[in-house]
């Protein structure tokens, strides 16, 4: 059976205000609410003091996914690389105060990247390493999320994931499986058996592109597929990524459905 106090919901929208729709997550029957740190959710000093009305009014389980917008932790330009991290890390710090588990991206190939892969992997794992021992004062997990089916991308193969992890060897470092990107690879089964997974994202697809579907109306099996999470990740909490808030109830109502 499903706990529906371990799903929170995440909107994708960043353009529309979150604090017109944060206070009724609950009625609806979610238990927590991922803020994606872009547009119109970026904690800055107007939203600060709403997410604190938020969590004082409500028992929402605060989660937090960092910015990913010009954001590449893989970056061989160094100074770019810098003011990426410099701008991570003050995400991390500002909303540590709500939230003690954060997502990020994986980084990807530029132009120049192409030419050095290897030298682009290994700054990637730098930059996880840093930002990893920046949260750690903070007691903040990073979560770093397997990607789509995308060219030039890091974190689409369960292996390459494994990797990254191993590679930047920090303990507050674990994996956000996120079931939608799994599926476009064709490698939902193989994610679903990783041990290095602290944190769920969940939407679905037709097998190809990231499409952010509501839950039940792409490919997935999903009745297997939470099976499945629950008893291999049943302590995640499992984030909704909706494309809007009446998808993600209904993607909700869909999960009632398999209890």
């Amino acid at each position: 059976m499903i706990s529906l106090r371990n799903v929170s919901f995440s909107s994708i929208r960043v353009t529309d205000d979150p604090f017109n729709w944060a206070h009724t997550l609950e009625d609806i029957g979610f238990g927590g609410w991922e803020i994606v740190q872009e547009g119109q959710q970026v904690l800055d000093s107007a939203n600060i003091r709403k997410m604190r009305e938020v969590c004082e009014t409500t028992d929402l389980a605060i989660t937090i996914h960092l910015p990913f917008s010009d954001i590449n932790l893989a970056s061989l330009n160094q100074p770019i690389w810098e003011e990426v991290l410099r701008q991570l890390t003050s995400c991390i710090s500002v909303a540590s105060e709500f939230a003690n588990v954060m997502t990020v991206h994986p980084g990807y190939l530029s132009p120049l990247g192409m030419q050095m892969p290897d030298l682009a992997w290994q700054q990637n794992v730098l930059g996880l390493r840093r930002l990893c021992d920046f949260a750690d004062d903070f007691g903040v997990t990073i979560a770093v999320e397997n990607m789509p089916r995308m060219d030039l991308i890091f974190g689409k193969a369960p292996d390459e994931m494994a990797g990254i992890i191993e590679l930047a060897n920090r303990g507050n470092l674990g994996m956000t499986l996120d079931v939608g990107h799994a599926h476009t690879n064709g490698a939902l089964s193989e994610f679903l058996m990783m041990n290095e997974i602290v944190h769920v994202h969940i939407h679905d697809n037709m097998g190809r592109r990231d499409e952010h579907l509501s839950i039940g109306e792409g490919t997935i099996v999903w009745a297997d597929v939470m099976t499945e999470l629950y008893k291999r990740h049943g302590g995640c909490r499992f984030v909704i990524e909706a494309r809007s808030l009446a998808e993600g109830q209904a993607s909700l109502e869909y999960l009632r459905g398999l209890g």
